[in-house]
């Protein structure tokens, strides 16, 4: 019998403080790779987290929430001198703005190998763990399928010629990128989403797909395009959406057998029905999250139930 396939999230978990427009404040355990992590825990992937938390209270409320949804924390608590926290200002359609405080490095020896390896948001770009994320990744990619979320912070990228820089060189190394249309448009204001998800194709990636919130998605393959539309839903708040939209897009290539040195030509090779299929489902699992307050991803039974009601 094959052992199922393994996942590798590398990346930062927090504390997300919500701060609502009615003047309430919330605290829910987050973090962009944490949520993905979770989501593929809760969709029934095994999955590992190389992530950097304190040995504080919040960093093991962090722990524990991690823990229940299965996923197996690579290093444990201490790593951090602190554990990092995300406050969330949402807006009146439930957009969130963010201020962070953050402490990120990662020690990378002894890490367990995996069949696909995700990483992105403010672990690929902050440093010291940033330059550490992208040479353990060159080397984590001779055996695995490398995805990438950029999940652009502006607040923490002062200089934008070095974030695009450090950002495109690690799209270079991905096989497949999730990438939102605001985040495209501080990255490449000169190019409308479409052309910049174009671009990156040509750069290194098997699959490119752009994310429009309630507007739905674009998948770019070399030799397909599909554009879907959203499930339109009533929103709690955003956060976490796009997080569950990239774990469930690793769980889709799981599905598909798009996982290790094959993987790359397995996405390739896509047609246009598997490629709208895949998307779907993501979406399907993102308009999940965002009818709850804070990240709160579903499980593959609820994802199921939820698509079979809708049909």
């Amino acid at each position: 019998m094959t052992a199922p396939a393994t996942v590798l999230v590398v990346g930062e978990a927090l504390v997300d403080v919500v701060r609502r427009l009615d003047g309430t404040v919330e605290e829910h355990p987050g973090g962009s790779p944490a949520n993905v992590a979770v989501t593929l825990g809760r969709l029934g992937r095994p999955v590992h987290l190389l992530t950097c938390l304190g040995d504080d209270d919040r960093g093991r409320r962090v722990h524990d929430w991690l823990g229940a949804s299965h996923v197996d924390v690579v290093g444990g608590l201490g790593a951090g001198t602190r554990t990092s926290s995300a406050t969330a200002t949402l807006d009146a359609t439930g957009a969130a703005s963010y201020v962070f405080a953050i402490d990120w490095h990662v020690d990378t020896a002894g890490v367990p190998t995996a069949d696909l390896v995700h990483t992105g948001s403010i672990a690929a770009v902050l440093q010291p763990g940033a330059d550490q994320v992208a040479a353990w990744l060159h080397e984590a990619k001779v055996g695995a399928t490398v995805t990438y979320d950029p999940n652009v912070r502006p607040s923490l990228m002062t200089d934008h010629a070095d974030a695009l820089a450090r950002i495109e060189r690690l799209v270079a190394l991905a096989d497949v990128v999730k990438v939102s249309d605001e985040d495209l448009a501080w990255l490449h204001p000169e190019l409308d989403p479409a052309a910049a998800a174009a671009l990156w194709l040509t750069r290194g990636p098997a699959l490119v797909v752009v994310t429009a919130g309630g507007e739905g998605a674009l998948a770019l393959t070399a030799a397909h395009g599909v554009q879907i539309t959203a499930p339109r839903v009533v929103v709690a708040d955003t956060v976490g959406a796009g997080d569950t939209f990239m774990g469930a897009l690793i769980d889709g290539l799981v599905t598909l057998g798009a996982v290790g040195p094959e993987g790359r030509q397995v996405v390739a090779d896509l047609d246009e029905p598997g490629l709208t299929a895949l998307v779907e489902r993501c979406a399907a699992a993102a308009a999940i999250t965002v009818t709850r307050s804070g990240a709160n991803p579903p499980t593959a039974a609820e994802l199921d139930a939820w698509v079979a009601e809708r049909g």
